[in-house]
């Protein structure tokens, strides 16, 4: 039996946009959107998560650096920076005779979830405006540079950023690997289709070849197997481990 309604029918019809008309969005607007996404569940309440929001092109015109050019980073009316923050954590446990100096990959993890919970969220109150966009994880190319562009202190990373604008494109839905793949009974391993894993990501090479072909992408015939080695081969932000030790994340 089919389920709709409108929060599904918004997940279910949801593609990136990365063109945007030149149709102001209110500061109202963004904060009625954020309102709602502050709703979001958080671990243990402890809303360890800071947003900016963005507007200045100069200040997106450097994150576009960024992110390799990303021209829709610049071009987007809103640039909204998802934050892990552990500042008020912090101040927490100091004023009670601690210190966040041994952070550890649990504290890392939560606030970086509680962070990706309060996007989500956002994503979709600002969809149910009129509102589209596209998620930038590219602000972790150097989590460095990107901190220094927000001004952000000590504790504090951002953990990917979002486009937000009046859409001036509808682009086909990109297709997603098949439901009976990914959903499993009980246990791993117990898929509802129960093909193995090589076949459902041979099925889904072919599917995603023909989606680019039929936008007029050059692609190759194992399509999303190609993109995902050159993706991930060598190591993708090798550095970053790093970057967020120095921002105060010790991710040991």
């Amino acid at each position: 039996m089919s389920i709709i309604n409108e929060t599904i029918n918004l997940l279910e019809n949801r593609v990136s946009i990365r063109r945007f008309s030149d149709a102001s969005v209110e500061p109202h607007l963004i904060n009625a959107v954020l309102h709602a996404a502050f709703r979001a569940p958080t671990s243990s309440n402890i809303q360890a998560y800071s947003v900016i929001v963005v507007r200045n092109r100069d200040t997106k015109a450097a994150l576009s650096a960024v992110t390799g050019n990303q021209q829709h980073v610049l071009n987007a009316p809103i640039f909204l920076a998802f934050c892990a923050d552990l500042t008020r954590i912090e101040y927490a446990t100091n004023k009670n005779g601690h210190n966040m100096e041994d952070n550890n990959l649990e504290i890392g993890l939560v606030s970086s979830l509680d962070a990706a919970l309060v996007g989500m969220s956002a994503y979709l109150a600002a969809e149910s405006t009129g509102l589209r966009g596209v998620m930038i994880g590219a602000v972790r190319n150097n989590a460095l540079e990107t901190a220094r562009i927000l001004g952000l202190p000590h504790r504090v990373y951002c953990v990917y950023g979002m486009c937000l604008g009046w859409p001036s494109e509808s682009p086909p839905q990109k297709p997603r690997m098949p439901f009976n793949t990914l959903v499993h009974g009980e246990r791993y391993g117990i898929t509802l289709d129960g093909d193995p894993i090589e076949h459902s990501v041979e099925s889904y090479d072919t599917q995603l070849a023909q989606h680019y072909r039929g936008m007029g992408k050059t692609t190759t015939d194992d399509s999303w197997s190609h993109d995902m080695d050159q993706k991930f081969v060598p190591q993708l932000r090798d550095q970053l481990r790093e970057e967020l030790q120095t921002l105060g994340f010790d991710f040991r």
